[in-house]
């Protein structure tokens, strides 16, 4: 498990009554998750929690993909859908079953202001959705590290199932489905039906 921390703090938790009578929920990352200073992609990273490390989930805000952890330490806030608990011996994800887990209810108040606007011309990544990861073959990524292509950068977390605007153009790949585009510096393959991110190379 890693985890960068950054010395930033900004933001009020209030955590529901129904969740102090709780005993802590232990969670597992699925995927890479930057953990962020407050529930959304505007907040700054507090560092990154890699696939597979454990977390003490705090609670979720009520109708909302944001969940407060604690990971080695560090309290910050990830994507649900990325969370994965265990209920009656299987891994089922958060997001999906906040409330038949019994997942508490927290809220975020924010104190101070924590990024600035984007600036003219930067673009967001568009809201995370449901897709089936790949495994890209070795000769894929062979051709992606041969062809560099020019980075874009857009505001938000480079991760799987993030849409990319319509002005991204995406470069082909010989005899493969999928199309790949460097944004932010990492390379990710993208399905060109749905403009989302199907892997990201690390």
């Amino acid at each position: 498990m890693t985890l960068k921390r950054n010395l930033f703090l900004a933001g009020a938790i209030v955590v529901g009554s129904a969740g102090l009578a709780q005993a802590d929920m232990a969670a597992t990352a699925i995927n890479d998750l930057n953990v962020r200073a407050g529930p959304g992609p505007q907040y700054p990273s507090l560092g990154i929690a890699t696939r597979g490390s454990q977390a003490i989930l705090d609670g979720c805000i009520q109708g909302s993909r944001w969940c407060r952890v604690d990971v080695n330490g560090v309290r910050g806030w990830v994507y649900a859908e990325y969370l994965q608990v265990q209920q009656g011996g299987s891994s089922v994800i958060v997001e999906q079953h906040q409330v038949d887990l019994g997942v508490p209810v927290v809220t975020y108040e924010t104190t101070a202001s924590v990024a600035p606007d984007p600036a003219p011309g930067d673009e967001l990544l568009g809201p995370v959705g449901s897709v089936e990861a790949i495994s890209p073959p070795e000769t894929v990524t062979t051709y992606v590290q041969t062809n560099p292509a020019q980075t874009v950068r857009l505001r938000g977390d480079v991760v799987v199932g993030a849409a990319l605007p319509g002005d991204v153009t995406f470069q082909e790949i010989p005899d493969y489905q999928y199309r790949y585009v460097r944004i932010n510096d990492r390379p990710v393959l993208v399905d060109p039906a749905t403009r989302r991110i199907v892997y990201v190379y690390d």
